[in-house]
This record gives structure tokens, sequence and C-alpha cells, in this order.
């Protein structure tokens, strides 16, 4: 029983994932973390946020029948599933703010 919850956890997890990971293109960002910044990122804040990520998609995976009768499900899922995935992927090494660097974003022609 635990191997099929884990199992269904993440894949709630990679779903999720994939859904947001175009929310990035949304907003550039311009940035210039130091070293210092860039390090306590990679081994503090992403370890943390990530944490925050799956505890918040438990947690609305468990509140969403609530969630749904109280009419607040778009809400719930944005503040314990997209907010920390957000923090947590869609933004750069260091930086403060979610989004992309501009030259990681393709200009293309239309």
């Amino acid at each position: 029983m635990p191997a099929k919850f884990s199992r269904s956890l993440m894949t709630a997890v990679a779903v999720c994932l994939l859904a947001f990971a175009s929310l990035g293109h949304a907003r550039t960002i311009d940035e210039t973390p130091s070293a210092l910044a860039m390090t306590g990122d990679a081994l503090f804040a992403r370890p943390v946020l990530f944490a925050t990520t799956v505890v918040g998609s438990v947690v609305y995976l468990v509140s969403l029948p609530f969630s749904l009768l109280g009419g607040n499900a778009d809400e719930a899922g944005e503040v314990l599933v997209l907010g920390p995935a957000k923090a947590t992927f869609v933004r750069c090494l260091g930086c403060t703010m979610s989004g992309r660097k501009p030259e990681t974003i393709e200009q293309r022609d239309m």
C-alpha cells in the first residue's frame, strides 16, 4: 500500500510539473545574483522549496473534495502547489523572483 501511495504522489507531482513548465516563459527577470546567493539557493532553498511543493501537493489532494465543495479549488491549487512549484523550478539560481533570464527565452518571429 505505501508503494502505491508513493507512486500516486510522484505521478501527481510529475503532472503538476509538466503543467507548470510553461509558466517560466511568461515573465522575464533581470537579476545578477552573487556566488554566495547561488550556493545558498542550491544547497538550502531549493531542497526546502521542493519539499514544500511535495507537501503542498499532498495537502491539496487531500483537501480537494472540500475545496471543490467550497468553490476555491483554483485558489488552493495556486497557493499550495503552483506558488511553491514556480519558486522551485521556474527561477534562476540565486534569484529572488520567479521567472527566466531574458537571454534564455527564444525570440520567435511571428
